[in-house]
């Protein structure tokens, strides 16, 4: 893969690019920033393409930094197999069922380790669980989509039933980028650290799980290759996946650290970026078998 290597414009796809992507059998994207608008809906043109690939025998998959209780609107959208690869790859959800189907979570001891560690970096860090039944907090994390109906408890360690399939971390006003920095330093090897943009919010995994890990199992048990898959995103959680991919488009929006390395660069969400290279490619594949 060549970082930074051609560009799409905003407003259409190149024959050079849909040309190279005449052989791809899925579509892996991110949501938010990616193939969501601003407003976190999916257009309907997203909607109608995401379809005709779907019937041009092109798998699409959801890959998402989401946790399973924020993917329930988009149950029309997930495909035709209605699942779900979310919370950065720690669960395989159906969407439609509302189930978990395969979950690779953080072990309680090391949770437990890595919460001491990180209060003794960063005093005041709060943390909140994703886990296979819902969302659970300590009892001073808050940001604008907590309630006081949110089960919680004072500290993380009172949150390990069930496991976590991922951490959220906050710590005041820091910047994400610079708590992401701090955070990876003290875990080390213990975790996978990342964020995907929410203001001052850092994400842990279990070691080995990103959103690349969970589509390569994915198209393992497909018998898909990785050079036929091709990824959309935005943010630096979505690296992995397009580094894995055959190839990879970031949207106009993207983060600059992910804008540096992709293949393509597509037009932003909001301009419907995902929905023009796939417009394109099957356009494409209409005309080559006319």
């Amino acid at each position: 893969m060549s970082p930074g290597g051609g560009c799409v414009s905003r407003s259409s796809v190149s024959e050079e690019v849909v040309t190279a992507l005449r052989n791809v059998r899925l579509v892996a994207t991110d949501l938010d920033g990616t193939l969501l608008g601003k407003d976190g809906v999916c257009s309907q043109r997203t909607r109608a393409v995401l379809a005709a690939v779907e019937d041009a025998g092109i798998q699409v998959v959801m890959v998402a930094a989401r946790p399973p209780r924020w993917l329930h609107g988009l149950a029309d959208v997930v495909g035709g197999h209605g699942l779900a690869l979310c919370a950065n790859g720690a669960f395989v959800y159906d969407v439609r069922s509302r189930q978990v189907l395969r979950e690779h979570c953080l072990e309680g001891a090391v949770v437990e380790r890595i919460a001491l560690d990180l209060r003794k970096a960063l005093p005041g860090i709060v943390f909140a669980v994703e886990t296979r039944i819902g969302f659970s907090r300590e009892l001073g994390y808050l940001d604008d989509y907590t309630t006081p109906s949110d089960a919680s408890a004072v500290t993380i360690e009172g949150l390990l039933d069930p496991l976590p399939g991922k951490i959220l971390a906050r710590c005041g006003g820091m910047a994400a980028d610079l708590l992401h920095a701090v955070i990876n330093d003290v875990v080390g090897d213990r975790a996978v650290v990342s964020y995907s943009g929410a203001t001052g919010l850092a994400e842990i995994s279990a070691a080995g799980v990103t959103k690349a890990a969970a589509l390569e199992d994915w198209c393992a048990n497909q018998g898909i290759d990785s050079a036929d898959v091709i990824a959309f995103g935005d943010m630096p959680n979505d690296l992995p996946m397009l580094t894995w991919a055959g190839r990879s488009f970031g949207v106009a929006n993207a983060h600059p650290d992910v804008l540096a390395m992709v293949d393509e660069v597509c037009a932003s969400n909001d301009e419907h970026g995902v929905a023009q290279v796939l417009e394109a490619l099957l356009e494409s594949r209409s005309r080559s078998t006319a």
